[in-house]
């Protein structure tokens, strides 16, 4: 009989997350996930983890920081897990920071910079993906600097403020 209580419990727990969120939002975190969820078993593991950092170009992550990514989790990390986590992470965060964090994912480094190349790459092959054109009005609005760097944290502010940030 407990089972049951139990899954009445998680279900009532996922029908609150999901209404924290639009549709749209929630789609996009499904894709966020079915990317992370590199061997498409429905839940997000240390292998997972390892690839997703290996496919953004981070080789050498330690055991201790994905164990304690993973730890963050109530327990396996499937959909309704992954969106909770991101709830209560963004439970009172502003557009800009939350537009920030989401860079932030692919800047392990904490640079404030992406690669043009891997920023072209996720947005014309993931999600809603962009065109050669809207890529092309992006950069020419965000040039990147002569190394091929995009600073992000510049771009943030511009969507979120509509000008660009003085430079310290």
């Amino acid at each position: 009989m407990a089972p049951k209580k139990a899954k009445k419990r998680a279900e009532g727990a996922s029908s609150n997350v999901f209404s924290m969120f639009e549709q749209a939002q929630i789609q996009e975190f499904k894709e966020a996930f079915t990317i992370m969820d590199q061997n498409r078993d429905g839940f997000i593991d240390k292998n997972d983890l390892r690839d997703t950092f290996a496919a953004l170009g981070r080789l050498n992550v330690k055991q201790e920081e994905i164990d304690d990514m993973l730890k963050e989790a109530s327990g396996p990390i499937n959909f309704t897990v992954f969106l909770t986590m991101f709830g209560e992470k963004l439970k009172g965060a502003d557009p800009e920071e939350t537009i920030l964090n989401a860079f932030k994912v692919f800047d392990p480094e904490g640079t404030g910079t992406l690669k043009k190349d891997f920023v072209t790459e996720m947005l014309t092959t993931q999600a809603d993906r962009f065109s050669p054109e809207e890529m092309e009005q992006m950069f020419v609005a965000f040039p990147p600097d002569v190394a091929g760097n995009l600073d992000y944290k510049n771009l943030v502010h511009i969507i979120t403020h509509g000008e660009e940030k003085d430079q310290e």
